[in-house]
C-alpha cells in the first residue's frame, strides 16, 4: 500500500518516496488526476522548446514513478540529475533524484539498495535545505530516517530532530511527523489519536500524508490480530477520504483475515469501483478460491497479474502458482 505497515528493510525504503510526487509544479494536478497521457504530451513540448524546464523534467519523474515504470527508473534518475545540473538550487530537482533513487532501492536486493541509501538520504537533505517548505521532501526524509539503519545515517534520533524543526515551521506538518514517528516506536494509540483528531487538510501534501497514517496504522493493527482497532481506523480513513480505495479495501483485509470471505469480496468489490489495482484483484482471487468459486477465483488472479503496476514479487510468484493449480 501504497504502502501499508512497517517496513522491514531498507530495499522497501523508497515505498512512501515513490507515491509521493514533487508536487510543486504546473503538471502536478494533472498527474493526480492520472492524466498522464496529457503529462506526457505537454511536457515534451515543453521539453522540445526549453530542454532544461525545471517543472517538465521534474514532472516527466513524477510520471514514471506514478506509473511505477521500473524498466524507466534509469531515465527517470538521468532526467533528476539533468534538472539539479541546470537547477543546482531548486528543492524540487533534488527530491525528484531521491524519489527515483528510493524507487530503484525499492526494486533492489538489500545489497544494492544499501548503496543508493546515502544518496538518497544527502537528496532530500538538500531539497529541505533548499527550501524549508518542501513538506514533500520533509515526509520522504522522515521516513528516510525511520527506515534506514543508523550506518546510512538513519535513526529515530535523526526523525525526533527533524520532527521538531518542522514544529516550528508547519504545526500540523509536524504533528503528522510526531504521530509517524509514534507509530514506529509503537505507540499505536498515540498515533491512532493524532490521526483521529487532526481536520480535514487543504494541502495535498498533508492530505496524502494523513491517509498514509491512517493506512500504516490500520494495516499494523491487522498485521497484529487487533481486527477491531483496524475495522475503526479504516472506517475513519473510509470516511476521511471517500475517494481512496484504500478504506473499503482495508475494511476487507480486515475481514479476509478474520476468515469472513464473502463480506470481504462486497468490500473488495467497492474498492475496485473506485480505484483498481493489482493488489485488490490478487486478493479478491484468494478470497472466490476460499468460496470454491474456481471460475472467479481464475479471472481475477488473470486480471491481477495483468494490471499495470504491477503485483509485487512475491504476489506475483504465489499468483502464477495458484492460477497453474487452479488450471490443473
Amino acid at each position: 500500500m501504497p504502502h501499508a505497515g512497517p517496513l522491514a528493510t531498507l530495499a522497501l525504503l523508497g515505498l512512501l518516496c515513490a507515491a509521493q510526487a514533487a508536487c510543486a509544479h504546473e503538471y502536478a494536478p494533472l498527474i493526480r488526476a492520472k492524466k498522464y497521457a496529457e503529462v506526457d504530451r505537454a511536457t515534451s513540448i515543453k521539453l522540445g522548446a526549453e530542454p532544461h524546464n525545471a517543472n517538465a523534467l521534474v514532472a516527466r519523474v513524477d510520471l514514471i514513478l506514478s506509473q511505477a515504470q521500473d524498466h524507466r527508473y534509469d531515465d527517470a534518475v538521468a532526467l533528476a540529475e539533468r534538472c539539479i545540473a541546470a537547477h543546482r538550487q531548486q528543492s524540487e530537482c533534488h527530491e525528484a533524484l531521491g524519489n527515483v533513487l528510493g524507487a530503484k532501492a525499492m526494486n533492489s536486493g538489500i545489497l544494492s539498495a544499501m548503496g543508493y541509501a546515502t544518496r538518497i538520504r544527502d537528496a532530500f537533505k538538500q531539497a529541505v535545505a533548499l527550501d524549508p517548505s518542501n513538506l514533500d521532501a520533509r515526509f520522504s526524509l522522515l521516513q528516510y530516517y525511520l527506515q534506514a539503519p543508523g550506518i546510512v545515517g538513519g535513526g529515530k534520533d535523526h526523525a525526533q530532530e527533524l520532527v521538531t524543526q518542522t514544529t516550528k515551521l508547519h504545526a500540523e506538518a509536524a504533528k503528522l511527523m510526531q504521530a509517524r514517528l509514534d507509530l514506529a516506536d509503537g505507540a499505536f494509540a498515540k498515533a491512532e489519536a493524532a490521526a483521529l483528531s487532526m481536520p480535514v487538510l487543504a494541502s495535498p501534501s498533508l492530505l496524502d500524508s494523513h491517509k498514509e497514517l491512517l493506512i500504516s496504522l490500520g494495516s499494523k493493527y491487522v498485521q497484529d490480530k487487533k481486527y477491531t482497532d483496524g475495522q475503526r481506523v479504516f472506517e475513519a480513513l473510509a470516511s476521511r477520504f471517500a475517494d481512496s480505495e484504500w478504506g473499503p479495501y482495508g475494511l476487507a483485509r480486515t475481514l479476509q483475515e478474520q476468515g469472513k470471505t464473502r463480506d470481504a469480496v462486497a468490500l473488495f468489490e467497492k474498492a475496485l469501483t473506485i480505484e483498481p489495482g493489482a493488489h485488490i484483484y490478487y486478493r479478491m482471487a484468494q478470497c472466490w478460491q476460499a468460496l470454491s468459486d474456481k471460475s472467479k477465483a481464475m479471472a481475477a488472479y488473470e486480471k491481477a497479474l495483468d494490471f499495470k503496476p504491477t503485483l509485487n514479487k512475491k504476489q506475483r510468484s504465489d499468483a502464477l502458482d495458484q492460477l497453474k493449480s487452479l488450471r490443473g
